[in-house]
């Protein structure tokens, strides 16, 4: 059922590495020129995250392939030796990925510390550094053991499919700091810009859910095939997949009732963009969309967790020769 120590390891670094992108991305669709500019306490909070998930991200990606590389050589991590490590690096696909992701977390890491003062060109390097280290996942799952040009196809696919996924979470992520209610209270135009935002974020979360869906049906074929599907259902992996599409419509559910419900609510409760004249309590508003999100972040983190966890099983169950 894999090992517990690796699927671990893949969680923290799926979920860091999202929200390393998915945060940068935030502040260059949600969020004005002037206010991505101004000192407040929202974009504050995100340099500040960002930081932390970077040395995170760096520590995670190294730790996870000392414990491969000490697998791979049948010792304790305490017991790897430095030139079988190397070794696998320079020799193999998965290696290289490593390579590639601590460059651009490095990048990122030095965007985030001394490009704060300005943001928009710190924000898209973040975006652009934190996708390149989520695309680098996709050589430690089914996509990167495809070979010839349906493995291109699949990498490609993976890859869109992951990057979608971060701008949704980190857009979670964003709303979550946003609408907290000490960065309200230090932030007076923050409700304001908070109810601008998730209605402009209902165009890019489409987009975002029409690629996830996509690309996830052609990730399904690759790796089960539509004629294989009752199959898979058989084996964990299977099992863990449908376990992860349910958690999916959990998130859509919860999406179109923060767009079509709370969202409204919200901005109902803040004078300059209330035109009806109805009055409405801003704390139920921001506790009802709170709660939305909250519940949408834990499908989130437990998608993760399953992708993590069904990305180092087999697809089908093994069955013995007769």
């Amino acid at each position: 059922m894999g090992d517990p120590v690796l699927i671990g390891i893949r969680f923290a670094l799926y979920a860091d590495l999202m929200l390393i992108a998915g945060l940068a991305a935030f502040p260059l669709f949600a969020l004005t020129r002037s206010e991505r500019h101004e000192p407040q306490p929202m974009m504050a909070a995100i340099w500040r995250a960002e930081r932390w998930l970077c040395a995170i991200g760096l520590l995670v990606s190294t730790l996870g392939m000392g414990v491969l590389a000490a697998s791979m050589q049948g010792v304790g991590i305490l017991s790897l030796e430095f030139q079988p490590f190397w070794d696998l690096v320079r020799e193999t696909e998965v290696g290289m990925a490593w390579i590639y992701r601590s460059a651009a977390l490095l990048v990122a890491l030095a965007a985030a510390v001394w490009m704060t003062r300005r943001p928009t060109i710190a924000a898209a390097i973040l975006t652009l550094a934190g996708s390149v280290a989520v695309a680098t996942l996709v050589w430690s799952g089914h996509a990167g053991a495809t070979e010839g040009a349906a493995g291109t196809l699949h990498r490609a696919s993976d890859i869109l499919h992951l990057i979608a996924a971060a701008v949704w979470i980190g857009a979670i992520g964003a709303f979550l700091m946003l609408i907290s209610p000490q960065r309200l209270r230090e932030w007076p135009g923050g409700l304001q810009i908070a109810s601008r935002s998730l209605d402009q974020f209902s165009r890019v979360g489409t987009i975002c859910v029409l690629v996830i869906a996509a690309t996830g049906l052609v990730n399904s074929q690759m790796i089960v095939g539509a004629e294989n599907l009752g199959r898979s259902l058989g084996s964990p992996y299977g099992q863990l997949l449908l376990a992860k599409l349910a958690l999916f419509g959990l998130m859509l559910a919860l999406a179109a009732a923060n767009r079509w419900q709370l969202t409204p609510a919200l901005a109902a409760a803040v004078p300059e963009t209330n035109t009806d004249n109805v009055a409405a309590d801003p704390d139920l508003a921001i506790a009802a969309m709170r709660r939305s999100l909250v519940i949408e972040a834990s499908a989130a983190l437990a998608i993760l967790a399953l992708v993590a966890w069904f990305g180092t099983l087999e697809p089908f169950v093994a069955v013995d020769p007769v």
